[in-house]
């Protein structure tokens, strides 16, 4: 599948979006493009506030356009540093991609292009809550 898909195009989305961050603290621009599964790219930067904890990962702001968007799932994701350097998400975005991508997703990462069940083994997602819903007592 990864041979289907336009890295070049992604890539260059990424880097257009990551140019536009608002990143005046750390001075640490990130860009993120994902391709859904219908074809369309969908894009976010990060966003700093001055009250550090509050600041907003580039994959908050594409995940939050999949769904103005019309939803999905997400096919493809490159996520790029401010040299324009692929970059790895951080493991609260990790999570964030895997609900709204599948475990066969692509990422292009600094290693080459993994799938998002590579860079997040065992996760735990939607299903683990409907599977563990059931109430059990704990009888210890």
């Amino acid at each position: 599948m990864s041979a289907d898909i336009d890295w070049d195009a992604l890539n260059t989305a990424a880097i257009d979006i990551m140019r536009k961050a608002f990143a005046p603290y750390s001075r640490f621009k990130v860009g993120v493009a994902g391709l859904m599964e219908d074809g369309r790219i969908v894009v976010g930067c990060n966003v700093e506030n001055a009250a550090y904890g509050v600041g907003l990962c580039a994959e908050c702001g594409m995940v939050s356009s999949i769904h103005a968007t019309g939803g999905g799932k997400l096919a493809a994701v490159s996520c790029v540093d401010q040299h324009a350097q692929p970059l790895m998400p951080c493991g609260r975005c990790r999570q964030l991609l895997w609900e709204n991508g599948r475990p066969t997703t692509l990422i292009r990462t600094p290693e080459g292009i993994l799938t998002l069940r590579d860079i997040l083994p065992q996760a735990f997602g939607p299903d683990d809550l409907v599977e563990r819903a059931e109430d059990r007592t704990f009888q210890g």
